[in-house]
């Protein structure tokens, strides 16, 4: 089986292709993609994707853009899709069990303009606040049990990279959610997006063929020209495992600013490949925040482009490793307009046998002069058998830009431990607060207070029993120096 590498990923890697079909997801059929219905321009699009996907390779670690990953070792033919025909219609109504469910979860995230709830990538209740001024955000779905409707615009016009997992994404895609923010609009509070995954039950969600069931969420922001606004995407496991392929577009166009936060709760038997693709025009601003908490092996890949002159992006994300979980980030930091500026901070910790893998890359192109970037990565290996590895990159191809790339990868400072404990406090409180301290600054940038209080909370309950002075003193202190 021959394979060529002529597709460029974006972080200085090649995407693997190949001559012949290669794909292991044998329960992914062009039949059961084309099962699925709906408008015309979507079975369009799917059929197509399939085509692409059908001749590729899944990838493997030796591509620069999956090392550290352990994806070798996944068995993703105990995968299987969504069954088709794709259930019911969006639900509006106050007995939605899964309205109910999605304002249960939003209530700790404070005050909203409006609430959304999918279920295994569908779309099905949106509820709006009275108060919304008419005409400010339009809301809507791109259904797969409908056979008509056009093709959203600006849906996968990002740009963003096209490998086997972006192509099935695409290629079973039952729904997309579409913000549409109106130009010069000023919404002071987020529209949040509770996904759900899974049902306890599985009477609504069990995958064709049986194995485990595989959904694809897909949001879409469009924030109009000097509109202001934000959006919350919480996805949820709702009882059963599942591989989770999210795709989330968000297209801030001039002098616009964008808010936005993702948290990430999925079962800890569960996969995630999620892809966060950003661009922001002309004296726009995106604040991005991400949450990782939950899943198996979570990896979100987040390109950010900051287009237009004067473009501003502020990447954040903060996560918490447990027991066997592995949390993988690539990002890639993309300055096409003169005098733009990014900045990426990416803080974590990881206990028990947990992995945490981080590589980015700041690619300055040619005429984006008088650009500002930053890239920061901070790890904190609070058990012997956790590891972290952190591998930040820069890629410059102009004059007159500002750069800095910076990681660290190391256990609970001594000094600060040594000077807590002088004061009379307890090893164990000691520890607790260094590394509530290391997530305190971080939660305080978040663009929502509820966001910041969600992450330092969950951080908080899970620490219990896992940091070095809770374990027996025959084990010694420190971890992996990566």
């Amino acid at each position: 089986m021959a394979i060529s590498f002529d597709t460029d990923d974006g972080i200085g890697g090649h995407v693997a292709t190949l001559t012949s079909v290669a794909t292991t997801l044998t329960h992914f059929t062009a039949d059961a993609s084309a099962a699925l219905g709906g408008p015309q321009w979507l079975a369009r699009c799917r059929a197509e994707a399939f085509g692409r996907f059908a001749g590729m390779a899944l990838p493997s670690e030796s591509e620069e853009i999956w090392r550290y990953s352990g994806i070798d070792g996944f068995d993703f033919d105990s995968f299987a899709p969504m069954p088709s025909p794709i259930p019911g219609p969006m639900e509006t109504g106050d007995d939605s069990s899964d309205l109910a469910a999605g304002e249960a979860l939003a209530e700790v995230l404070g005050p909203r303009a409006a609430l959304v709830v999918t279920r295994d990538g569908v779309v099905r209740s949106v509820r709006t606040e009275p108060d919304l001024p008419e005409g400010a955000i339009e809301i809507s779905a791109a259904r797969a049990d409908r056979d008509d409707g056009e093709k959203p615009p600006g849906l996968g016009e990002l740009g963003y990279p096209r490998d086997a997992f972006g192509e099935l994404h695409e290629a079973f895609l039952v729904d997309v959610l579409v913000v549409t923010v109106a130009p010069e609009a000023l919404i002071t509070r987020p529209v949040v997006v509770v996904h759900l995954v899974g049902s306890a039950d599985r009477t609504a969600s069990t995958p064709a063929l049986g194995g485990v069931l595989s959904c694809f969420p897909r949001t879409l922001a469009r924030i109009g020209r000097s509109a202001t606004a934000g959006v919350i995407e919480l996805l949820v496991s709702a009882g059963s495992s599942a591989l989770v392929v999210p795709v989330t577009e968000l297209d801030v166009a001039e002098d616009a600013r964008l808010d936005y936060a993702n948290l990430q709760m999925l079962d800890q038997r569960s996969t995630q490949l999620a892809l966060q693709a950003s661009r922001v025009d002309q004296n726009g601003t995106l604040r991005s925040f991400t949450a990782a908490l939950g899943g198996r092996y979570a990896r979100v890949r987040t390109d950010s482009d900051v287009a237009g002159q004067g473009a501003q992006s502020s990447l954040l994300a903060g996560y918490l490793g447990i027991d066997d979980q592995v949390h993988d980030f690539r990002t890639l930091q993309y300055h096409h307009g003169p005098r733009t500026r990014s900045e990426l901070l990416f803080t974590g910790a990881v206990a028990d046998r947990a992995r945490s893998v981080y590589s980015g890359l700041i690619r300055i192109e040619r005429g984006a002069h008088g650009a500002d970037a930053f890239q920061t990565n901070h790890n904190l290996v609070l058990s012997e058998g956790a590891h972290a590895d952190s591998v930040p990159n820069l890629d410059i191809d102009e004059n007159d830009v500002r750069c800095s790339h910076a990681s660290t990868v190391g256990p609970i400072d001594e000094e600060q431990r040594y000077y807590l404990e002088t004061r009379g406090i307890e090893p164990s409180v000691a520890e607790r607060l260094i590394v509530l301290g290391f997530f305190s600054d971080l939660a305080a940038r978040a663009p929502f207070e509820g966001v910041g209080r969600f992450l330092f909370d969950a951080v908080r309950q899970r620490l219990s029993g896992r940091l070095p002075a809770d374990r027996p003193s025959d084990v010694p202190r420190g971890g992996d120096d990566g």
